[in-house]
């Protein structure tokens, strides 16, 4: 992978822009954004898709495949993403050519300089508190401009060019970009240790976000009930931390959770209280409308209508999200790709699944994180789902390692009737179908490519139907 180098200069001006991995979510928003204002777009990427399909009837050039000849001649920036390869032939060219080459973060601060920011930070949560975060302010009249790492289901899209001062982003800590932006306002969903290939040990994680939080220059947001969070919150020397959670001394308090289907809850700010329902289901996801409210509050905005206009965010793709039903079995896709937010995504699950069971088929993220959490990844999976059909490793930016394979995470089981490794998809999907019954839901669980999985099970389910039909 290639690390951000946050010290190269960013362009004063940028009229031609070229994406380096255009097609995925954040940098085809962030491309659509670049539209938006004028500037002429091209970029590439290793497959097509439907992101491509966009932008090109936008008017941006675009390109399936790596190529130095997709490089146009009179571009003047190169934007990327940390998840190419240093040798990719479009970064070289542009090198070679003395152009500026800066990392997608960097083009972002570039569009949003000087505007009032809102920035989510958190190891879990993130796209679903930024989704809410916008949807409750164009439900409150406002318009932001906003850039998201998940499609808002209700808009469509991933980011959006507002008329308003005001800009919502997802700020990614993975890789130390969220100390590049100039935040108004930090929300802090949580704070688990992760991505310590780019920070190197826990301390040096939880510094960035004590850095990042104290640098927000009107308002710090954070989880009172996170341990992490806790931790940050005990370093920050910022004047204003507004805190948020199930914890009594929290400002903007949630309590009388019930998660059976669509999560309902109260919250409770400065002796008033106003109860309220959400359009999905999970305990978390209560927890994530109280700190959307805390942010909202630090606006300006009044707690009930804050509330009000958060019950209308219908959810992110990629986040429990349901692609279809077949034989009786619901197919469902989420991001989770760390123990903690497998959980939370199983538990969600746990609340709407009635007397069926779940059904877990999971993909394990990079081979550093597999490694380092095979037994808690089992430890998660063997006490929320039912059956768990692990896959191989989504290696993402990684090399192989010898011996990190999916079969860690299944032979971690201390049940292996309840765990099955199959590195063949069309097996795994077949397998899936010959265990999945009526009412069971079936979650596919990574943030890598799993989700591709999901029409190869639903045509195993509906062959699995025509099999029994014909017996």
């Amino acid at each position: 992978m290639i690390r951000p180098d946050l010290s190269l200069p960013i362009p004063a001006e940028i009229t031609a822009a070229h994406f380096i991995g255009i097609g995925g979510s954040g940098m085809s928003g962030l491309a659509g954004m670049f539209l938006d204002r004028g500037i002429r777009v091209s970029g590439s990427d290793r497959a097509d898709s439907a992101a491509l399909r966009a932008l090109a009837a936008r008017g941006a050039e675009v390109h399936v495949g790596h190529d130095a000849a997709n490089l146009p001649v009179d571009v003047d920036t190169v934007i990327h993403t940390g998840a190419i390869w240093p040798e990719n032939p479009e970064f070289l060219l542009a090198k070679e050519r003395g152009l500026h080459v800066i990392h997608r973060s960097q083009a972002l601060h570039w569009l949003i300089r000087g505007r009032r920011l809102v920035s989510v930070a958190g190891a879990h949560g993130k796209t679903t508190s930024t989704g809410m975060i916008v949807t409750a302010l164009k439900a409150l009249d406002a318009d932001p401009t906003f850039v998201n790492g998940g499609v808002i289901a209700s808009l469509g899209v991933s980011s959006g060019t507002g008329s308003d001062d005001l800009v919502v982003i997802e700020a990614d800590e993975s890789d130390g970009t969220f100390l590049l932006y100039d935040t108004a306002v930090a929300l802090i969903t949580n704070v688990d240790p992760d991505h310590l290939d780019h920070w190197g040990s826990g301390e040096a994680f939880y510094d960035g976000f004590v850095r990042f939080a104290d640098a927000a220059g009107e308002a710090v947001v954070i989880s009172s009930d996170d341990p992490g969070a806790q931790r940050v919150r005990a370093a920050l020397r910022h004047p204003n931390v507004v805190t948020f959670g199930e914890a009594a001394d929290a400002d903007v308090r949630v309590h009388d959770i019930v998660a059976a289907g669509p999560v309902a809850f109260s919250l409770t700010h400065a002796g008033r209280t106003v109860s309220g329902r959400l359009a999905v289901p999970g305990a978390h996801n209560a927890v994530n409308a109280a700190g959307v409210v805390a942010v909202l509050l630090t606006l300006g905005h009044d707690l009930e209508a804050a509330l009000r206009a958060v019950e209308q965010f219908g959810g992110t793709v990629r986040r429990f999200e349901l692609h279809g039903v077949e034989r009786g079995v619901s197919v469902f896709d989420d991001y989770a790709h760390h123990p903690t937010e497998v959980a939370a995504a199983l538990a969600a699950a746990r609340t709407v699944v009635g007397e069926g069971r779940i059904i877990a088929l999971h993909q394990p993220h990079t081979y550093s994180r597999t490694q380092a959490m095979h037994r808690e990844f089992a430890e998660v999976l063997e006490s929320h789902a039912d059956h768990t059909v692990v896959l191989d490793v989504y290696g993402a930016r990684e090399d192989p390692v010898p011996g990190v394979t999916g079969a860690l995470v299944s032979e971690s089981f201390d049940d292996p009737e309840k765990v099955h490794f199959v590195a063949d998809w069309q097996a795994a999907a077949d397998y899936t179908a010959r265990v999945a019954r009526e009412g069971d839901y079936v979650i596919t669980l990574g943030c890598g490519n799993v989700y591709l999985i999901i029409p190869q099970v639903l045509e195993a389910l509906a062959a699995e139907q025509g099999a029994e039909a014909r017996a």
